[in-house]
């Protein structure tokens, strides 16, 4: 039996839990680097102190960029069957600083055929250490039908 999925096996409240990730100095450096994002509230220990927050807090879409549907174990399922990434939005509930741990999950909550496609729509979940959730958005996405199905 083969692990790729269609949208056809595709079920509301379908869940899937990514890797754990633990928030440090590399992550924040790495993404510095790669956007040229540089704010005090990002790298400046001192300047962080003296915000509500108390410390650097990671940035917004670096904590988006957890919800990667491509690292979670969802990706090689949808190998055959992902056509496109459509749309993505997200509210950032808590702040998350270095040291935090974050926990990605992935929920089907809407699929729309559309002839020999279809439209999956998946909430994106960050949850923290604690439970609380940081981050709560959606991903939409284009994914063939099983063949021959219709």
């Amino acid at each position: 039996m083969s692990d790729q999925l269609w949208f056809d096996d595709l079920k509301v409240g379908d869940r899937w839990q990514s890797p754990s990730h633990t928030m440090n100095d590399a992550h924040f450096a790495f993404f510095k680097g790669l956007t040229g994002d540089n704010h005090p509230l990002h790298y400046d220990v001192e300047y962080a102190k003296k915000t509500p927050f108390g410390a650097p807090l990671a940035h917004g879409l670096l904590v988006m960029g957890m919800t990667a549907v491509g690292a979670s174990p969802l990706a090689h399922r949808l190998h055959e069957s992902m056509i496109a990434f459509l749309e993505q939005g997200c509210r950032f509930m808590k702040p998350v600083v270095i040291g935090d741990t974050l926990y990605p999950e992935h929920e089907v909550i809407e699929l729309v055929p559309k002839g020999e496609r279809g439209i999956l729509r998946l909430a994106a979940r960050i949850s923290n250490q604690r439970g609380e959730v940081v981050l709560d958005g959606f991903h939409v996405y284009l994914v063939r039908r099983r063949p021959g199905a219709r």
